[in-house]
């Protein structure tokens, strides 16, 4: 006998196909030379790029030039946007391929800017200092994975992204984003209990 789906569970997933849907109309539109339907996908993906990319850097200036180069992409190629994968994936895609390039140029890593990423709100001065080390320890472990393993968790954890979405962003197998995800967890692990890796 089947069950009706609960409406509980089915919102998530309504959510998201609605929102697929609203940002493919964007780039339909922006297709056509709308400027205000870019500045609204600008304003939605400017927040979500700048942490992908916060991670991937922390050179602030270079963010916001990548998260701006990426968005001038599609601004310029949004005709050729062909709907084989999510606006977000093929929008990623690009940051990631800019982001790249730009951080083969940088000599050393800056401070990034600290309202770019907004913390959560902690009350008690003991947990403030508690998720501040917490943060640090988190950053310093990420700094030290390789960059496409580190990418694989970035999308994974903070963009909500599955392996076929994260192989057409990076533009690879999907066996391929699996053998990162279990290097880059493996070597997160040992990072954050302390151990030193073993060659």
């Amino acid at each position: 006998m089947l069950r009706n789906p609960s409406p509980a569970t089915d919102a998530p997933g309504e959510r998201s196909r609605a929102m697929e849907l609203n940002e493919a109309r964007l780039i339909s539109l922006i297709a056509t030379g709308d400027r205000h339907a870019f500045e609204t996908l600008y304003r939605n993906y400017f927040p979500r790029l700048t942490r992908f990319l916060g991670r991937m850097t922390r050179n602030a200036q270079t963010i916001e030039e990548i998260v701006n180069d990426t968005m001038l992409v599609v601004w310029q190629k949004s005709d050729t946007y062909d709907h084989s994968c999510k606006v977000s994936t093929w929008i990623f895609a690009i940051a990631y391929r800019k982001a790249l390039k730009a951080i083969q140029f940088l000599d050393e890593p800056m401070d990034s800017d600290p309202d770019l990423y907004p913390a959560e709100t902690v009350h008690e001065p003991e947990q403030e200092i508690s998720h501040q080390q917490l943060q640090c320890t988190l950053e310093t472990a990420f700094d030290a994975i390789p960059t496409e393993q580190r990418v694989v968790l970035i999308l994974t954890y903070y963009h909500g992204m599955g392996y076929a979405e994260i192989a057409k962003a990076m533009d690879c197998p999907v066996n391929t984003v699996k053998t990162r995800m279990f290097h880059a967890r493996r070597r997160l692990k040992t990072l954050l209990s302390g151990e030193k890796e073993q060659a």
